[in-house]
């Protein structure tokens, strides 16, 4: 397990003039799990709209598992990317159960195993049942710390969260 720092750009298309978009940096853990795969896992902040939050993505090739779980926010989350699979799950929130549909148009990994470093993209639909429709687009970036411990490689100072 290493530290890493993790830039985060979501978006939601709601139409062609309809866009939000939610960025922010936050630290997190980097973990090569026995099975292959890896996992980041990192705390939500207000930012997001979870804050209060942790979601981890294990990640296995073009395979993304997000799990977003919280005690101080009752909110329990499972979404599975996988292009062209369509994933039908629950949102549990405090205002009670959604039903969701996932589809998902491409999950692009740039992860460097080496490094610890790199990108991972995912393009996809969701529907939450009776709510809302949309596309989003969740950008990942993730830094590694810099050898002398100073900060993260291609950190801008300014852009720290914590």
């Amino acid at each position: 397990m290493k530290d890493i720092m993790l830039k985060i750009v979501g978006k939601q298309l709601y139409s062609p003039a309809e866009e939000e978009k939610v960025e922010f940096v936050t630290e997190g853990k980097y973990v090569e799990e026995n099975d292959g795969s890896i996992s980041l896992l990192y705390d939500e902040s207000e930012f997001s709209g979870v804050e209060g939050c942790t979601t981890s993505l294990k990640i296995n090739g073009e395979k993304v598992l997000m799990q977003r779980h919280g005690e101080q926010v009752p909110l329990d989350a499972e979404i599975e990317f996988e292009k062209g699979k369509r994933f039908t799950g629950y949102y549990n929130t405090p205002y009670g159960t959604i039903e969701m549909e996932v589809l998902t148009n491409h999950v692009i990994n740039k992860i460097n195993r080496d490094k610890g470093n790199g990108s991972l993209n995912i393009d996809y639909h969701i529907s939450l049942r009776g709510v809302a429709e949309s596309r989003s687009l969740l950008d990942i970036e993730i830094m590694e710390k810099n050898a002398d411990g100073s900060g993260y490689v291609g950190q801008a100072k300014e852009e720290v969260v914590k």
